[in-house]
């Protein structure tokens, strides 16, 4: 019987397992880090109401079993000179995406690339300090990786800043 019909849950094991069981400190842990990245176990600890040693084991585990991927800054990405963002729709040839996907996270100015269902392959979102710019991205960059066939670009006019 196919695993995949509805209503029929998928068989035990690594295989069948799409993310690691979390608990809501562990929850909490998560909002804790996504919100400051930079607390400290201290901080951590009382925020979640846990003791250090249990904060900073989860923490441990939760990196070791790649839920929390790493720690990083979030830009103001006007203030950081790159005042210019859109969205770009890429289709590609079908059997290209592995190549395609891997020459285009190489392009300067694409902050994030994803696979997508529908009428496109890949929507990326490209920030560039001015229009010009991001036509050079765009038009000399993207299309020139072997495999793009055609791009549309939409020009995200306001967006809220990220929340946390």
């Amino acid at each position: 019987m196919d695993h995949l019909s509805p209503g029929i849950p998928p068989p035990p094991g690594p295989a069948g397992r799409s993310a690691a069981p979390l608990d809501e400190v562990d929850r909490a842990i998560i909002r804790e880090l996504q919100a400051d990245g930079r607390l400290s176990m201290r901080a951590l600890a009382e925020r979640v109401s846990v003791s250090r040693s249990n904060a900073y084991t989860r923490v441990e585990r939760l990196v070791a079993e790649g839920v929390v991927t790493g720690f990083t800054a979030r830009l103001d990405p006007v203030r950081a000179g790159l005042g210019t963002a859109a969205y770009v729709l890429v289709n590609i040839e079908q059997n290209s995406w592995r190549t395609v996907s891997a020459r285009l996270r190489e392009v300067p100015c694409v902050e994030h690339l994803a696979f997508v269902g529908g009428d496109v392959d890949l929507v990326m979102l490209v920030r560039t300090p001015d229009n010009a710019s991001l036509r050079d991205v765009v038009l000399s960059r993207v299309h020139a990786v072997e495999g793009v066939r055609s791009t549309r670009t939409w020009l995200i006019f306001d967006e809220p800043p990220p929340s946390g």
